[in-house]
């Protein structure tokens, strides 16, 4: 399997665009995992336009409703529904989120086209994920994990990172991944998942003024060396001045970065 990151930075970095990603299997389909404001910009360098995007793209996964995870959707829906050779887009997220991206994020801009009012399901092929149930992409297992994102009043709102088991290797073994997506420092309730990857992708601030939302980077060098030592860091702010390699991490992912598994 192979993992893209089109961009690797914070909400507003336009330097390093916001952290989405391209997961592709054994067949080379694609799986654009989150899709910000700043999504086809960074597809753009990658030579994905608005006019191929769904001969490109195949599947898109949204983790929460924010705009460097979601704010791109508007864009890649009126690009695919107004080009009558375009394919629709699988677009997969948790059932109890897909209602709330309609609703909350994406229906004003979307529900009214000239003559009738339409729905999310207008633009894309909408397949809900349970929780607690993995979904099959090109060969690899995913399955979708709750995170604790930030506080609405006394709710908790999650972000939905996922665990990417690849295929089984010729000597048996299978790599196995965990994305956070967005996730404050709650080693607690993931420390499974964290055990469990063999490589981790986690969201890092590097601001000097925490906002509490993401797992800072401070917090993160409190982890156990065996878990920072499988760590890359992403969603950071522009220009960090901390060297996560002598820190024990992986280090930084950067814009365009490649990893093949």
């Amino acid at each position: 399997m192979k993992l893209t990151f089109i961009g690797a930075g914070s909400a507003f970095n336009k330097q390093d665009f916001q952290t989405n990603m391209i997961l592709e299997g054994e067949s080379g389909k694609r799986l654009l995992i989150d899709c910000g404001t700043y999504a086809s910009f960074a597809l753009q360098e990658m030579g994905i336009h608005s006019d191929d995007i769904a001969e490109k793209i195949d599947a898109i996964y949204i983790s929460h409703q924010h705009a460097d995870h979601a704010g791109g959707l508007e864009e890649i829906a009126f690009c695919t529904y107004f080009n009558p050779s375009s394919p629709r887009i699988k677009l997969f997220c948790v059932d109890t989120l897909m209602p709330r991206l309609w609703e909350s994020t994406l229906k004003g801009g979307l529900e009214s086209l000239e003559g009738k009012i339409v729905h999310l399901t207008e633009y894309f092929d909408c397949y809900p994920l349970q929780i607690n149930k993995r979904f099959e992409w090109d060969e690899l297992t995913i399955q979708p994990v709750q995170t604790v994102h930030f506080m609405n009043g006394f709710e908790i709102v999650p972000s939905y990172g996922l665990v990417v088991k690849g295929p089984s290797q010729t000597n048996g073994n299978i790599t196995q991944l965990f994305i956070t997506t967005d996730t404050q420092f709650c080693p607690n309730q993931i420390r499974m998942f964290y055990r469990e990857a063999d490589v981790i992708f986690h969201d890092c601030e590097t601001s000097p003024f925490p906002s509490g939302v993401h797992a800072h980077y401070d917090d993160l060098l409190t982890l156990p060396e065996c878990t920072k030592k499988k760590i890359y860091l992403c969603h950071y702010q522009p220009n960090p001045h901390q060297v996560p390699k002598e820190d024990g991490f992986l280090g930084f992912v950067q814009k365009g970065q490649i990893f093949e598994f």
